[in-house]
């Protein structure tokens, strides 16, 4: 069951929001807010799991209200502007939904936001299920969506990630730290401090070095327990 907070300025919306939610398995309503700084307050003393967020708001635009709780709920963004989509990608948020919001397409968000946060809510699930198929990272002055099947592996340098991929390089000032949390665990592991391989990309393992496209990738002694664990379970 998600926990699904609803903020915009909108009554209709909230209205409209709410009606869905009552009538989607899988969720309960814990909050709605026609005021953004109200529901940022609730924040602290309410259980929520989703957060459907408007993005033009007064006093504080759901871009701003994303940027403040740093990822620590999962959104959904809800705008009649499709030119802030790129914003929201950037935000890593669920999905992004254009008004007039539909109950299909409303449906088609919580599909991926379940899929998102179902480790959180089943201890017993052995890896997370991607709620996409693609990382965004910023490069240079764009923003470049990856699949996670074109990614070999992940070299952090001394000031940015170098992202290898089928078609070649890719470079970007993100962190290692956060791109292994963005990364779905059940396909890219971290294998040493500079380096996150795409464990379906491994062409064979020699004296803790993996090997991928003829890199040579070594494996550190504070990875290879969980590294090593990993290959035997796949044998």
């Amino acid at each position: 069951m998600l926990n699904c907070m609803i903020i915009d300025d909108e009554p209709l919306a909230v209205r409209l929001l709410g009606d869905y939610v009552a009538k989607t398995e899988g969720l309960t309503l814990s909050g709605q807010f026609t005021n953004p700084i109200e529901g940022l307050q609730s924040l602290a003393s309410t259980k929520v799991d989703l957060l459907f967020l408007d993005i033009q708001m007064p006093e504080l635009t759901g871009i701003q209200f994303a940027k403040i709780i740093k990822g620590k709920y999962p959104v959904i963004f809800t705008t009649a502007y499709e030119e802030y989509a790129l914003q929201g990608y950037d935000l890593d948020v669920v999905d992004y939904l254009l008004k007039p919001i539909s109950l299909e397409r409303f449906q088609q968000a919580i599909a991926k936001a379940q899929q998102r946060t179902q480790p959180a809510h089943n201890n017993n699930a052995a890896v997370a299920s991607p709620a996409t198929n693609h990382i965004f990272v910023k490069s240079g002055y764009q923003t470049q969506r990856i699949a996670y099947d074109d990614i070999l592996y992940l070299e952090g340098l001394s000031d940015y990630v170098r992202i290898q991929t089928r078609q070649g390089a890719i470079l970007t000032l993100e962190n290692m730290k956060d791109l292994v949390n963005v990364l779905p665990e059940q396909l890219f592991m971290r294998v040493h401090r500079s380096y996150i391989v795409a464990l379906d990309k491994i062409n064979y393992i020699e004296n803790n070095r993996i090997v991928i496209d003829e890199k040579h990738i070594p494996i550190s002694a504070s990875y290879q327990e969980q590294f090593w664990n990993f290959v035997g379970k796949e044998r």
